[in-house]
């Protein structure tokens, strides 16, 4: 067996291995659940409160995309503003829509470290370092609504671990910085400064789909659960992290004795406005490249 077909098969039997996971978490979720009344939930989503969400979650987006090529900067990548925006969605669409490939970090390694003339190793440290410094962050917002949350009230004494996570998360972030990734301590506070604006306009674009499926109760509750949620979604074990959110909600919210219907109805929309702005990714990546064709007829012409 070639190296070449080797890769093809691990590709195929990962992206197997993300469907039958992906599946066998929301099966899970359904039977645990009210399907009728989940869909009459979803339903009578208000449509003004779900644009709220669409906006905050592109606009976390749009700050990650500013994030990521302020470290791309550092290592002496200059890309413009508009075309790192692009590159960001486009890998946004791979990310959910082609599970087990080369995903959306590994294209965008790809195609600067074909396009750019930098080596892979530094291109890679760069789209590292901005994922690691979102989980910091996120790690660090999820401690700050575990804190007041329903969780508080069951396990005080466990509070006093919360507490302390969240106080050495951005020390332990800039010790690591500094012991393994010195050429990014120059960006350091703005881009820490940027991963918390990004979790906090994903957490209010969360907040809107709870408005939108008037749930008004126990809202600190369901947005500590959906930050905790967001942190099982890291490891690539699903499609997009469909099936690892949703079965946090159902656990947690059991747990706390909360309705398990919102909390699915709240990580299913979230996912499907997340799904929907990514398509702005392959769009812009189609315009592109039907530009470049009519280019190319137009130049055929001036040469015939």
């Amino acid at each position: 067996m070639t190296k070449q077909s080797s890769s093809v098969r691990n590709k195929i039997l990962k992206t197997l291995f993300q469907i039958v996971l992906t599946v066998a978490a929301l099966a899970i979720v359904l039977s645990k659940t009210d399907p009728a009344k989940l869909m009459e939930i979803m339903r009578h989503a208000n449509p003004w409160h779900l644009m709220g969400a669409m906006l905050f979650f592109n606009i976390s987006k749009i700050v990650n995309a500013l994030r990521l090529n302020r470290f791309f900067t550092t290592i002496g990548l200059r890309l413009s503003p508009w075309y790192n925006l692009k590159l960001y969605y486009l890998g946004m669409f791979y990310n959910l829509f082609l599970p087990g490939g080369i995903g959306g970090d590994g294209y965008k390694i790809y195609v600067l470290t074909k396009n750019h003339g930098l080596t892979m190793v530094n291109v890679f440290n760069a789209v590292f370092w901005d994922r690691v410094s979102g989980i910091f962050a996120l790690v660090f917002l999820s401690a700050m609504l575990i804190i007041p949350s329903s969780f508080a009230t069951l396990y005080p004494v466990e509070m006093l671990w919360i507490w302390l996570i969240a106080g050495l998360s951005y020390p332990l972030s800039l010790l690591l910085t500094r012991l393994f990734y010195r050429q990014f301590l120059s960006v350091f506070l703005v881009t820490a400064a940027e991963s918390v604006i990004i979790q906090a306009t994903q957490v209010i674009a969360a907040w809107f789909i709870l408005m939108a499926l008037s749930a008004t109760s126990h809202q600190i509750d369901y947005l500590a659960i959906f930050l905790i949620s967001s942190v099982a979604t890291i490891l690539p074990l699903t499609i997009g992290g469909a099936g690892a959110r949703e079965v946090t909600f159902l656990y947690a919210l059991n747990h706390l004795g909360l309705d398990v219907n919102t909390g699915v109805a709240l990580s299913l929309i979230f996912f499907a406005v997340s799904a929907l702005s990514s398509l702005a990714g392959i769009l812009s990546k189609i315009r592109h490249e039907k530009s470049e064709e009519e280019v190319g007829v137009d130049q055929c012409k001036k040469w015939k």
